[in-house]
C-alpha cells in the first residue's frame, strides 16, 4: 500500500497519479474520509475507556449506596466502551481497505495513458530480413520435434502444450544459462512454490485488478501463482532485515499459471500466450532510495541476456494505466517475432518501492531505526516466448534452426537444431 503520510501530507498527488493511470480519485477522498474517520473513532474509545479507568478507582474507595450507584454507572460505561471498540475496530478496517484499494504512485517519468501509450527508449538489433519464406514457431516446432501442440490440448486443453526432445533440451539450457548469469551477476539462486496462501497474493497486489486472472486451488486457502514473484515478496514478510545486507538478490525459478484471462480469440495457436509456463525472475529487496538505480541494473541484465541469444527487440517505458498495482515505473522488452511482423513483450521490470513491503511487513534495521524496504522484479527468461523467439529468428530455409554461440555450451556444444525427418 501507499505511504499514509503521502495521502495525508500531499493527497493531490495521489489523485494526480490517480488520472495519470486513468482511475478516478474518488478512491483518495474515501481515503481521506476513513481516515478522519478512523481518528475521530480511536479518540472517542480511547477517551470512554479513560473514564472507565477512573471510574473504576472511584469503586474500590466508595461504600454503601454510592458503591452501588457507581457500579450501576460502570455498567453503561463499559457497554459504551465495547460499542467504540467495536466502531474503531469498523473504522480501522474501512480504512484499511480503502487505502489498499489505491495503487502505488506512478513515477513522474512513466508515461501517461494507457496500453497503446508507452514511450520507446531504444532499439537493440536490427530485425533479420529473410530471403526465403520464413516459417513460424508452430512449423518450425513441429519439423524440429521440439513442441507438441496436439497431445497438449488432449491432455491439458487449449492453451497447453509438451516440449519434446530439441524443444525441452532448449527450456533446461535457458534456464541454465539464466541462472549462471544471475549468479555470477551475485543473486542467490532458488526454486520457488508455485502454490502460495492469499497474502502473499494480496500483498504482491495480485488479488486487485490482476485477481481474474489467477487461478484459485478449490476447497483449499491457495492460489497458483502467475510469478515467482509473489512468492518471493512473501519470502521475508513479517521480518525486520539487516540494512547492511541490502541488497538482496534472488533469481527465482519456478512454474507459471495464468488463465489469461480477456484474452479469448488473441494468440490462440501457438505457446505466446499459454496457461503454464516456466520462467526465471529477478527479485531485489534494498532502499527506497537506491530502487531506481536498481531498477536501470535490472534492465540492463535482461538486456544482456537478450543479446546473448542474437534477438532484435525494443525496450519500452510502460504507461501508468498499464503497471499494474504495484509498480511505479515498468521497463519491457519487446522481441521481434519475423511471422508476426511486430515486437512482442519477453521481459518486464518493474520497481514497486515499498508497496509490497508495506502490506506483508517486510522492514529493515539501520543503525537502530526501523525503515521501510523496497522491492523490484524482472524477468529474466521466460521460457516459451524466448522459445519462440529463438525458433523464429534462427531458422534457416531447410528448416533447421543455428543455435546462438552463447547457448551452445549448455546444449553439448549443438550448433544447429536439425529436421528430425
Amino acid at each position: 500500500m501507499i505511504d499514509p503520510r503521502l495521502l495525508r501530507d500531499d493527497p493531490d498527488r495521489v489523485r494526480a497519479a490517480q488520472a495519470k493511470r486513468g482511475l478516478s480519485a474518488d478512491v483518495v477522498d474515501r481515503a481521506l474520509s476513513a481516515d478522519e474517520a478512523r481518528r475521530s473513532a480511536i479518540t472517542a474509545y480511547e477517551q470512554k475507556r479513560a473514564e472507565q479507568k477512573a471510574m473504576g478507582k472511584q469503586v474500590a474507595q466508595a461504600q454503601g449506596d454510592d458503591k452501588q450507584a457507581l457500579l450501576a454507572r460502570v455498567k453503561d460505561v463499559a457497554t459504551a466502551v465495547k460499542e467504540l471498540e467495536a466502531a474503531q475496530t469498523a473504522a480501522e478496517q474501512e480504512w484499511d481497505e480503502a487505502l489498499r484499494s489505491i495503487p502505488n504512485v506512478a513515477a513522474d517519468e512513466a508515461p501517461a495513458g494507457g496500453e497503446d501509450n508507452f514511450a520507446t527508449l531504444e532499439h537493440v538489433g536490427t530485425p533479420r530480413e529473410f530471403d526465403f519464406e520464413p516459417r513460424d514457431h508452430i512449423e518450425l516446432g513441429r519439423i524440429l520435434g521440439a513442441i507438441d501442440l496436439e497431445r497438449g490440448a488432449k491432455v491439458s486443453g487449449s492453451r497447453f502444450y509438451f516440449l519434446t526432445g530439441i524443444g525441452a533440451r532448449l527450456e533446461l539450457a535457458l534456464v541454465s544459462m539464466a541462472m549462471d548469469q544471475a549468479r555470477e551477476a551475485g543473486f542467490t539462486q532458488v526454486i520457488a512454490p508455485s502454490l502460495v496462501k492469499p497474502r502473499a497474493m494480496e500483498g504482491t497486489g495480485f488479488l486487485g485488478q490482476a485477481a481474474d486472472d489467477v487461478y484459485r486451488i478449490e476447497g483449499e486457502d491457495m492460489y497458483l501463482v502467475g510469478t515467482s514473484e509473489v512468492a518471493m515478496a512473501a519470502y521475508h514478510s513479517d521480518e525486520i532485515l539487516d540494512g547492511a545486507s541490502l541488497p538482496l538478490r534472488y533469481a527465482a525459478f519456478s512454474p507459471c499459471f495464468r488463465k489469461e484471462a480477456g484474452s479469448h480469440g488473441k494468440d490462440t495457436k501457438g505457446i505466446i500466450r499459454v496457461h503454464w509456463f516456466d520462467k526465471v525472475e529477478m527479485f531485489v529487496y534494498t532502499t527506497l532510495e537506491e530502487s531506481y538505480a536498481e531498477h536501470d541494473r535490472l534492465l540492463a541484465w535482461e538486456k544482456e541476456f537478450l543479446d546473448k541469444l542474437g534477438l532484435a527487440y525494443r525496450v519500452i517505458d510502460v504507461a501508468a494505466g498499464d503497471l499494474g498495482l504495484s509498480a511505479i515505473r515498468k521497463f519491457d522488452c519487446e522481441v521481434w517475432i519475423p511471422t508476426q511482423g511486430k515486437f512482442r513483450e519477453l521481459t518486464s521490470t518493474s520497481n514497486c518501492t515499498d508497496f509490497q513491503t508495506r502490506r506483508l511487513d517486510t522492514r529493515q534495521r539501520v543503525d537502530g531505526d526501523i525503515k521501510p524496504v523496497a522491492t523490484l522484479n524482472g524477468t529474466l527468461t521466460a521460457i516459451t516466448r524466448t522459445i519462440v523467439a529463438i525458433l523464429e529468428t534462427h531458422q534457416n530455409a531447410d528448416g533447421s534452426v543455428t543455435v546462438p554461440e552463447a547457448l551452445r555450451p549448455y546444449l553439448g556444444g549443438l550448433e544447429v537444431m536439425e529436421p528430425i525427418g
